[in-house]
């Protein structure tokens, strides 16, 4: 079980209103923003997603191959999300839709953010 995630962010203010409206689409909420860091989980629940600058001091990067799937309620959250992260200064890599190849019931979308962080939001209904 994956206990939580860290997305490098150039700048954490920058990005936060990016994540607000993309994590918020899927009933995600920001739960503080304290010391450079900004911390993201499911209403009522603990953080498990945090945006924070490298520890090591250096810029922050997408990684190549690495991707964060963030799972939605339903279709409807996942088009919101997409919408709301390329209203938001988001890339598309894929609109949403069904990916047959992937699954019968597998419903997604990918976008990266301005550090180019590759994002996935999908649904199994």
């Amino acid at each position: 079980m994956i206990g939580y995630v860290t997305i490098g962010a150039l700048n954490v203010e920058d990005a936060m209103p990016f994540y607000d409206a993309v994590l918020g689409a899927i009933g995600y909420e920001r739960q503080f923003f304290d010391s450079g860091w900004a911390g993201y989980g499911p209403k009522g629940q603990d953080a498990n997603t945090f945006l924070c600058p490298p520890f090591d001091g250096q810029q922050a990067r997408g990684g190549n191959g690495i991707m964060i799937a963030f799972r939605g309620p339903d279709k409807a959250a996942v088009d919101a999300a997409y919408a709301a992260a390329l209203a938001f200064g988001g890339v598309d890599e894929g609109a949403p839709g069904p990916r047959p190849a992937d699954s019968t019931t597998f419903y997604g979308a990918y976008v990266r953010d301005a550090t180019g962080n590759k994002i996935a939001i999908f649904t199994r209904p």
